[in-house]
């Protein structure tokens, strides 16, 4: 590391040595014993100036103080029907770790139908993904591995990407400016997989728009890149689409499947059984109220914004071939 992102360093930490308490106690909560390593990751995403970072990080801070999240996996959502219904329509899970052991996340963009509750549940649930894998997954991965590991790889399927998935747009706005502003730097390498027509169509446009930061990391893999992602992990990490016979119904043992989507999968029985546990430490202090935790939607920035307004007109002029605009009527990406 240079001598001046060194002195970025210094002067970030002079600076969030003045902030409140309340600040530097969620803080605390949030760098998990690393607050070094989590100031670099905001001058990364602010390209290293500090007055910006420390803006970032302030108001990331601020955000958890807000929206208590910090308690967020104490609040399950509940009843678990409504819970395995979010989990088969925002398909996502852990799949394994690379050979460097990063945590291999797989997310199954193109079936993912995000119709079966509210925004309100489906942000809650990736919030308490993201504090999961902060809390829990990173350190045990730490521990196992004997170096500090903070980031992790996304396994992007695009299989079944629809035009219909343009409703899902503004969600997807949402979820990925939640994790720009507030976990920024987590995801070493997106693999894109399955890449149909459209997607490629719609990548060529938006590619330009990404900072360069952003578009280093995304990777779009010939086919399903199974021979790509052998070079940095095991078969048994593979995602479960990759895996021939796999499917919701194949089962693995004990009767758990190897579908990492699923709510009967080990790491989604960890989480749930986890957030469980921590409501009831937590209710024995105070009742729990039922439904969603509505935590407050940031403003997507300028760049969210244009990328989500490009796909939606790319989208359209697919579309409108095929009736797809009857459907678009009072679709608003937000800006």
């Amino acid at each position: 590391m240079g001598v001046a992102n060194q002195e970025a360093i210094k002067q970030f930490q002079s600076l969030m040595d003045q902030i409140d308490e309340p600040l530097k106690n969620t803080f605390q909560n949030m760098h998990q014993g690393y607050p070094n390593e989590t100031l670099v990751r905001f001058l990364k995403a602010r390209e290293w100036n500090v007055a910006k970072a420390h803006k970032m990080l302030v108001d990331c801070l601020q955000w958890r103080i807000q929206n208590e999240v910090d308690n967020i996996l104490a609040k399950p959502i509940i009843p678990a029907d409504l819970y395995r219904a979010i989990r088969d329509s925002h398909l996502v899970g852990l799949s394994g770790c690379t050979k460097k052991g990063l945590p291999v996340i797989a997310i199954g963009v193109g079936l993912s139908t995000f119709d079966k509750a509210s925004v309100h549940y489906y942000v809650q649930s990736h919030i308490q993904m993201n504090e999961y894998r902060d809390r829990v997954i990173f350190p045990a991965a730490t521990k196992k591995y004997g170096r500090h590991i903070s980031t992790c790889i996304k396994v992007l399927d695009m299989t079944g990407l629809k035009f219909s998935a343009l409703n899902q747009i503004k969600l997807l706005t949402v979820i990925s400016t939640i994790d720009d502003l507030n976990y920024p730097e987590k995801t070493e390498t997106y693999y894109i997989v399955n890449a149909p027509y459209i997607f490629s169509a719609c990548w060529k446009v938006v590619k330009p728009l990404l900072q360069e930061r952003t578009r280093r990391k995304i990777q779009v893999l010939q086919g399903c890149g199974r021979d790509e992602l052998l070079k940095i992990m095991d078969h048994t990490s593979l995602p479960h689409f990759f895996r021939k016979g796999s499917g919701s119904s194949h089962c693995i043992g004990n009767g758990t499947t190897d579908n990492c989507f699923s709510l009967d999968h080990d790491f989604h029985q960890q989480v749930y059984n986890y957030i469980q546990q921590q409501a009831a430490l937590l209710e024995s202090v105070s009742p729990i109220k039922q439904g969603s935790v509505h935590v407050d939607i940031p403003e997507s920035d300028s760049e969210d914004a244009k990328i989500a307004k490009t796909i939606e007109s790319e989208f359209q002029k697919f579309g409108g071939l095929n009736g797809l605009s009857n459907s678009l009527n009072g679709l608003k990406v937000e800006s």
